[in-house]
């Protein structure tokens, strides 16, 4: 047969591109470079799709949640579903998590998560590792080698992780958690010296039930090591590998998640920005397409458990006062903070009034920086939001990985 024909799909913000052409190539199989705008039927004849890494849409909101309610993930999900290989790798991978195609093909059942080792965040991780696969070379389009693999990671949100208690044991009995962290000598380790992301199980990549879709974070693409990853991909095309049925068991997931109402705490900090705020944006519009008449304003949130606002709003690491305001809520009042007084003021106008939305990732490592016992979150005030939309799972899910994250209702 011809080389097969593999479609590099890339959004904006994805910078993987080139490295992924060469990888395929290097694999005898021919790249078709795509914009996520392109009309993807009009590319002719297609065996797999790539999506590539990167920061796409710049990973406002979180990594991959915009990309992932893209138009043209539909089309994507019905390629797979017809049985073509879909990877992705690093942001491509957060992207398939996000539209739920990983893992089981519905919900959003996981998180790639920011990265946390023991409780603290470790920020962007760029290092090499080692990676093995798990499941046999017929169980997953890119398992077909053997040994360890040697590549980079480049991720700031790469933590396997997920609150269905049942779903990670479901998806070993499954045959799905197709490539896991280890040491040179194939032994795997959550240990923060192999898994450096604090990834659950130290999980690396998973696949779906037929094995056709694959979620990596590591990146293969960026060295030949890396070479076998795409050689298997070519053979499973070649082989149009036929997967019997797969039972898999959809009892445990959790498909109900609800807002929870927050009752305000004695102090807390609102910091909104004086300058255009692109993930705000973004957010917005991201959400319109579920609440059509939704307005938002998206804010900082810290409430200090020792209540010293002083301190925290000194910090320029916190509180940048040429580009950003502050409001104070104490007690039910509502004041701004004065910069050059040091200290809270009247404010005639305040977004606070609107509804409420408060995220809270899990663990809250944002409150590290203040008071034993403090709180951090990011607020979105919303405006134009209907009692019905308030509780859609899906406007749930572009402000908050249930995951990874809880969302609130602020009382007012």
């Amino acid at each position: 047969m011809p080389n097969p024909r593999i479609a590099i799909l890339s959004f904006p913000g994805n910078n993987c591109e080139v490295e992924s052409i060469r990888a395929i190539r290097r694999a005898k199989m021919e790249p078709v470079f795509c914009k996520w705008n392109d009309d993807l039927e009009a590319k002719g004849h297609i065996d797999g799709y790539f999506i590539p890494g990167g920061f796409s849409y710049e990973d406002r909101g979180r990594a991959g949640m915009v990309a992932a309610r893209d138009g043209v993930m539909e089309f994507i999900r019905s390629e797979a579903a017809a049985g073509k290989p879909v990877i992705g790798n690093c942001n491509g991978a957060q992207i398939l998590v996000e539209s739920g195609l990983i893992p089981l093909g519905e919900h959003l059942d996981m998180s790639l998560a920011r990265n946390v080792v023991d409780g603290s965040a470790t920020g962007f991780i760029n290092e090499w590792i080692w990676i093995k696969a798990t499941v046999s070379p017929e169980a997953c389009c890119t398992s077909d080698w053997n040994g360890t693999m040697q590549m980079p990671i480049a991720h700031g949100e790469g933590r396997f992780t997920t609150k269905d208690v049942d779903l990670l044991q479901t998806l070993k009995d499954n045959g799905q958690l197709a490539f896991m962290y280890c040491n040179a000598d194939g032994e795997v380790s959550e240990e923060s010296s192999v898994t450096p992301n604090g990834s659950s199980m130290a999980i690396a990549g998973i696949c779906n039930p037929e094995g056709n879709v694959v979620a990596l974070m590591p990146h293969p693409e960026r060295t030949m090591l890396g070479d076998p990853y795409f050689v298997s991909l070519r053979r499973w095309i070649e082989r149009e590998a036929q997967k019997s049925e797969v039972n898999v068991s959809n009892a445990h997931r959790a498909n109900s998640f609800s807002i929870g109402v927050r009752q305000p705490l004695a102090t807390e900090i609102f910091i909104d920005t004086l300058i255009t705020n692109n993930e705000e944006r973004t957010v917005e519009k991201t959400a319109k397409s579920i609440a059509p008449n939704i307005s938002i304003t998206q804010m900082r949130y810290l409430a200090p458990a020792n209540g010293d606002i002083a301190t925290i709003l000194s910090k320029i690491s916190i509180f940048n006062p040429n580009k950003e305001i502050a409001y104070i809520r104490k007690n039910g009042k509502i004041m701004k903070w004065d910069s050059d007084a040091k200290k809270e003021v009247d404010s005639e106008s305040h977004p606070l009034n609107d509804t409420l939305l408060l995220r809270r990732d899990e663990p809250d490592t944002g409150a590290l920086l203040m008071s034993f016992g403090s709180q951090s979150g990011v607020c979105y005030a919303c405006r134009g939001l209907q009692d019905t939309q308030l509780k859609s799972r899906d406007l749930y899910e572009v402000f908050a990985n249930p995951h990874a994250s809880t969302l609130e209702l602020i009382e007012s």
